[in-house]
């Protein structure tokens, strides 16, 4: 045992001896020009190093430098700066004066990719001849770093005049082998609009044919993001994916997309096709889809549940001009195919969701939004033009059977009326807020209803028990339900302003018959409505009467607020016109009998002046 630390302490002792010996033999500045030669040779850029370069030699043999920039030709700000670069070096090589890095390390490093750091075309600079930019991307690339590492540095894009995103913390290591194929760890974080958007990434990267074609496998992203609106705890969540990009056209493409947000995930796949006029694709699937549990919605009305938020600053959440926000549809093409099993909106259940989108530099279309609720389906085509100066949407919706409670009750609006709901319309708006829907939307549509029941208003029972205190020879039922019942249910109603008129409302059951019109206040969530209603049925007493009260509409005002509403029935009037017109008739009758005497011709004058 001795004799063996012996023998490494002498080894020890030997290594350093000959490091210290290669450090005072070989001076780091003179390799300075080789590699801002080799650099502009095997790029275009240009590398300046600020100060002295020198020797640090534990735990690796490294050169240190200070700060460092590369620049593309022509460009007016550095595409990579740092304060410190290190390069790690064999030993080796350096007896034959030989610089072979194995890796490179770049400190508190700024990467700009914006308009100011791309390469720029000289005014005077020559053309070159035909075929020269093909033999360069046919030119194999070399790579001689065995590593590279990125340590705590910020990478600053732009696209065009589009606002700058900051991404910072990173943190990089390349790791390649003879063959080109490297491994990269990658960390960061995006922080914007309050909002902080962290991720760590692992991938396999194939570089044999860089720079035309670089495909990678990534096999772990994990992400997480808070901060302003978002629910406490955040949307976190991992996926993977596999990427390709090529040079020319230049595009990247994502196939084999597994990625998780929270309890949802989705599958599929995409590209970006870049240029002045980016192309968007993306074909996403879900099997089950729960939006409630992204936004943190909770109904006011359900159970109560720890759901908390980060609210925004208070100017985040002012009254923004409607086209803030849409300017940037003009400046892309994109298509989205988006289909989901399950979805979760707002506590109701939408069954195989479909969508199908196009944008058109600012022309958004909504070819197909279609699904299964409440009992229904439904389908919402339309669009969005934000190439004006103000942005115009329309739908035309289409619901078939769909339960009205149900939606009701999803946007905290009184149940007032509930049943099977068919509607199909043509409304247009400038926003997608329940504010310019009360507001600024108009447009028109036929409504129908199924096993309709209007609660808190039994129409029934008011005109039967009305008639009963105002005549005891007939009453109404024995019991009656808290609702309304009619069968079926029609109506056309038109949207201004935040106020819905009905108009050619009609309405039948077995016991009642009922038509007219109003209005519905949205934004007071008031009514007042004006209907004329036949009681056909549930009658008890006296037969004449009862067959002329079916036959009699009785006129009936439903208005007030949706929660509490009140009502004015005019039955008095109409029993006193049905007994008007019931001795009318009897007095007819003896002066038509009576017609030849003079008390019969009579009568018969002053039935003629009534």
């Amino acid at each position: 045992m001795r004799r063996l630390l012996t023998t490494l302490v002498i080894l020890l002792v030997v290594l350093v001896a000959g490091m210290s010996a290669l450090v005072l033999l070989v001076n780091p500045n003179d390799f300075r020009a080789y590699m801002v030669t080799k650099v502009e040779q095997k790029s275009g850029y240009h590398l300046t190093l600020d100060g002295d370069l020198r020797w640090h030699i534990w735990p690796q043999l490294s050169i240190l430098a200070g700060r460092m920039t590369l620049t593309a030709p022509g460009a007016k700000v550095p595409v990579v700066s740092a304060d410190n670069m290190r390069l790690d070096v064999k030993l080796l090589p350096l007896l034959s004066h030989q610089l072979f890095v194995k890796q490179v390390m770049l400190k508190n490093a700024v990467i700009r990719l914006t308009p100011d750091s791309e390469e720029q075309n000289q005014p005077n600079a020559p053309i070159a001849p035909a075929g020269t930019s093909e033999e360069t991307l046919d030119t194999p690339w070399k790579f001689d770093i065995d590593n590279l590492r990125v340590v705590d540095s910020l990478l600053i894009w732009q696209r065009a005049n589009n606002e700058q995103i900051n991404v910072r913390d990173i943190n990089l290591t390349l790791q390649q082998n003879a063959k080109r194929q490297a491994q990269m760890e990658l960390s960061s974080r995006v922080n914007r609009d309050q909002r902080d958007l962290t991720f760590s990434m692992a991938a396999d990267i194939d570089l044999q044919q860089y720079p035309r074609r670089i495909a990678a496998k990534v096999t772990q992203f994990n992400y997480q993001l808070e901060g302003a609106d978002i629910l406490g705890g955040g949307i976190k969540g991992d996926g993977s994916a596999q990427v390709v990009y090529q040079q020319t056209p230049q595009q990247i493409a994502l196939s084999q997309l597994l990625l998780s947000a929270n309890d949802s995930k989705f599958s599929g796949g995409g590209s970006v096709r870049f240029g002045e006029m980016p192309v968007y694709t993306l074909n996403l699937a879900s099997t089950a889809l729960s939006l409630d549990a992204l936004s943190g919605w909770q109904s006011s009305s359900g159970t109560p549940q720890a759901v908390s938020m980060t609210a925004a600053p208070v100017i985040a959440n002012q009254a923004e001009d409607p086209q803030q926000n849409l300017d940037v549809l003009r400046d892309f093409t994109a298509q989205l195919n988006l289909s989901v099993d399950q979805l979760t909106y707002r506590g109701m259940n939408i069954a195989h969701l479909a969508l199908q989108a196009d944008n058109r530099q600012g022309l958004l279309t909504v070819h197909r939004l279609s699904g299964q609720l409440a009992g229904g389906d439904f389908a919402l085509p339309g669009s969005l033009d934000a190439r004006g100066t103000r942005p115009v949407i329309a739908v035309q919706p289409v619901l078939k059977q769909v339960e009205l409670g149900t939606v009701l009750k999803a946007f905290e609006m009184p149940q007032v009326l509930t049943g099977k709901f068919s509607m199909q319309g043509d409304l247009t708006g400038d926003r997608l807020t329940s504010q310019s829907f009360e507001h600024r939307w108009k447009g028109t549509a036929q409504l129908a209803m199924q096993d309709a029941q209007l609660h808190g208003l039994n129409i029934q029972q008011l005109i039967q028990q009305a008639v009963a205190r105002n005549d005891s020879s007939v009453r109404g039922q024995d019991n009656y339900q808290r609702f309304t019942e009619v069968k079926q249910l029609s109506a056309k109603a038109s949207l201004s302003g935040g106020t819905v008129n009905i108009s050619e409302l009609s309405a039948d059951s077995p016991l009642l018959n009922l038509s007219g019109g109003g209005t519905v206040n949205m934004p007071g969530k008031q009514c007042d409505m004006s209907l004329n209603v036949r009681v056909t049925g549930g009658w008890q007493g006296r037969g004449e009467l009862i067959e002329q009260l079916q036959k009699t509409p009785i006129p009936l005002r439903v208005y007030g607020p949706w929660q509490q509403l009140n009502y004015q029935l005019q039955v008095d009037q109409v029993l006193r016109k049905t007994l008007q017109n019931r001795a009318k008739d009897a007095l007819n009758k003896w002066a038509e009998k009576n017609k030849e005497s003079r008390e019969g011709q009579d009568l018969k004058k002053l039935l003629d002046k009534l």
